[in-house]
């Protein structure tokens, strides 16, 4: 007679917003693709910044605020592993947690969205103080540094809610990112890229970070199976370069790090929130040592000045 343990279910506690509840899905695709030796369920978790949607996210503690509770759920063992938007994970370790799956990133740049019927085909066809919807002070200030006459709103809800509010005529456009729609399947509300240099993307945005806890060295060993060596470089620039500076995930820094060979290429922002003031840094490294790499970075840009706008 077998005496074999039952197969163990790996839980992953997620938000449940609708893109939440995609990447989750996508994690337990692949966890299911892994092996066939467990049992994947998803545990929906709700978080501050799902249960209010009008305070704009920096006044609301804005590091972690889709990210706590879901961690919480892990460290008391009610799931197993948290899947985030790395771009919301905050750069400091939790006690008791580890980063130990990054799948392959999705494309990061950020998109303008017109309304429905809108005509217009390029940001310098956009009336001279057009109401432009975003709560990402990144995204505000890279925007009027180069157009300082547009209005900056702030915007709250799931993708599909601001969708909304855009076609019902509350602004004349919004930014969003092109992963999260074409992951919802909303590519075709697509009206043009936001690119570099007019903007650089947020640290670690269009990867997904998944964490679990330190001791569990089952799922470490999955979680590190799916995970994309050249995306975990990049991102551990990206976060070594927001943690040097001190700055939370909702600060206006903007990056973008590309792995090329061995070479990472990597070029970063820091504005003041009314765009006025801008520092900026380009350089190069070794892929073998990406923290390096973004704590310099980091060290170029205070040299600069930027750490009195942050």
């Amino acid at each position: 007679m077998s005496h074999d343990p039952p197969p163990r279910t790996i839980r992953i506690a997620t938000r449940e917003s609708p893109l939440a509840l995609w990447q989750a899905n996508y994690l337990a695709d692949r966890l299911r693709e892994t092996t066939t030796r467990y049992e994947v369920v998803l545990v929906p978790v709700s978080t501050i910044g799902d249960r209010d949607r009008t305070e704009p996210l920096r006044t609301m503690g804005g590091q972690g605020v889709f990210t706590r509770e879901v961690q919480r759920v892990v460290l008391e063992n009610n799931a197993d592993v948290a899947v985030h938007s790395l771009k919301d994970l905050p750069s400091e370790t939790v006690s008791g947690l580890v980063l130990a799956g990054i799948p392959k990133r999705a494309p990061r740049y950020d998109a303008m969205i017109l309304p429905i019927d809108s005509d217009i085909t390029s940001f310098e066809s956009l009336p001279g103080k057009a109401r432009i919807g975003t709560g990402s002070p990144r995204r505000q200030a890279q925007l009027l540094n180069a157009y300082p006459d547009l209005q900056m709103a702030e915007i709250r809800g799931n993708v599909e809610t601001r969708l909304k509010k855009l076609d019902v005529g509350e602004y004349d456009a919004i930014i969003l990112a092109e992963a999260g729609l074409r992951r919802l399947g909303l590519a075709d509300r697509i009206s043009f890229l936001l690119e570099p240099p007019l903007m650089l993307p947020a640290v670690g945005q269009a990867a997904l970070g998944i964490e679990c806890r330190d001791d569990d060295a089952e799922v470490i060993d999955l979680l590190e199976q799916i995970s994309d060596a050249e995306t975990k470089a990049e991102v551990t620039a990206e976060r070594a370069c927001m943690a040097k500076l001190k700055a939370g995930c909702h600060a206006p820094v903007g990056v973008l790090c590309s792995m090329s060979e061995k070479t990472l290429s990597f070029e970063g922002v820091v504005l003041s929130p009314d765009g006025r003031q801008r520092f900026q840094v380009s350089l190069s490294g070794d892929s073998d040592a990406p923290a390096e790499l973004g704590q310099r970075a980091a060290e170029l840009l205070i040299e600069q000045g930027a750490a009195a706008v942050l």
